[in-house]
């Protein structure tokens, strides 16, 4: 009886990795996590998912190795396995997706760019202006994703409250908006709603999530 050659053997483990990946509900925790460590309540709630329902999803993602998990006092903490490594497999697989997948363009054309057609700003060029102090870093995510982590300098006002705290933002100076990543709603909410009110803005070619994993600067609430 013949064994599995070394090169069956990786791709039988990568084959696993995939398989993993293979559900809507996984993908849009790993994109959570990406944000910071949460508890399974936490992760729950913002996917709309009942707590038996992630915690499956979540221990599928850890037998891939795509997440780790440590207990803190009565609850479970769920990170990601390698923050730069997860995020840069979600960002290809979300390159592809846009080049080969119809259902992907279509969306991204009926939602997305209607909200935003204009080219967003890479993180190269947001690095410049924040060194000539030439923007407004806008961070439309809730308080809590925030506290965990955040470009420098950036002023968070979530989506929601955006139009009651509108008086925070210099009139002035072009607003660059971001949020959880390429497909985070919030950040084309933004740009949207502040066009139409006669603000310069626009987005940040991704998130926070690809920020910090390109080794750029980020800062924590104490």
């Amino acid at each position: 009886m013949s064994s599995i050659g070394p090169k069956q053997a990786v791709f039988a483990s990568l084959a696993e990795l995939a398989q993993a990946l293979g559900h809507a509900h996984r993908l849009e925790l790993l994109e959570h996590l990406a944000q910071g460590e949460r508890n399974v309540e936490g992760l729950a709630a913002r996917a709309g998912l009942s707590f038996a329902n992630a915690s499956r999803h979540l221990q599928i993602l850890r037998r891939a190795h795509l997440v780790e998990a440590r207990r803190h006092g009565k609850h479970v903490l769920y990170r990601l396995a390698g923050d730069t490594q997860v995020v840069e497999l979600m960002k290809a697989l979300g390159r592809v997706g846009e080049r080969n997948v119809a259902e992907v363009n279509r969306v991204m054309a009926d939602y997305f760019h209607a909200r935003d057609a204009l080219e967003a700003v890479s993180r190269e060029d947001l690095v410049s202006r924040l060194h000539d102090g030439l923007v407004t870093v806008l961070d439309v995510r809730s308080e809590d994703e925030f506290a965990l982590g955040h470009l420098p300098g950036a002023l968070n006002i979530p989506l929601a409250d955006l139009e009651r705290r509108l008086a925070e933002l210099p009139a002035n100076r072009e607003v660059i908006a971001y949020c959880r990543g390429p497909y985070c709603v919030l950040s084309f909410e933004a740009v949207a709603s502040l066009r139409a009110r006669g603000y310069v803005v626009h987005r940040l070619e991704d998130g926070y999530p690809e920020w910090k994993a390109a080794g750029l600067p980020v800062e924590a609430a104490a």
